[in-house]
């Protein structure tokens, strides 16, 4: 039985050790749901194309705007992309 708990012990350690770390999502568009009057709302940065952010807020109302904490992947232009300096907000109604 000992041995069975260090094998398994040595498993768990050599597998967390192989495993890459957490990284945060990293998408240019968020969806910013509908607050109504109560406050609250809520925020999910997790979209790669402004219209499948729309399509996600449709019928629940809300917006969708740029992630101001998104940064593009390095490729051949050295990781920078064409960013508007002014950008407006979408809305979608319930």
């Amino acid at each position: 039985m000992r041995t069975l708990l260090l094998v398994a012990a040595i498993l768990v350690g050599v597998a967390s050790a192989m495993s890459s770390p957490a990284e945060a999502q990293n998408y240019p568009w968020c969806a910013y749901y509908g607050a109504g009057e109560g406050g609250g709302g809520g925020e999910n940065c997790g979209f790669t194309t402004f219209e499948q952010c729309m399509a996600t807020i449709s019928g629940m109302g809300g917006f969708c705007d740029r992630n101001t904490q998104y940064v593009p992947p390095p490729g051949p232009n050295g990781g920078t992309a064409h960013h508007p300096r002014h950008h407006r907000k979408h809305y979608a109604h319930p």
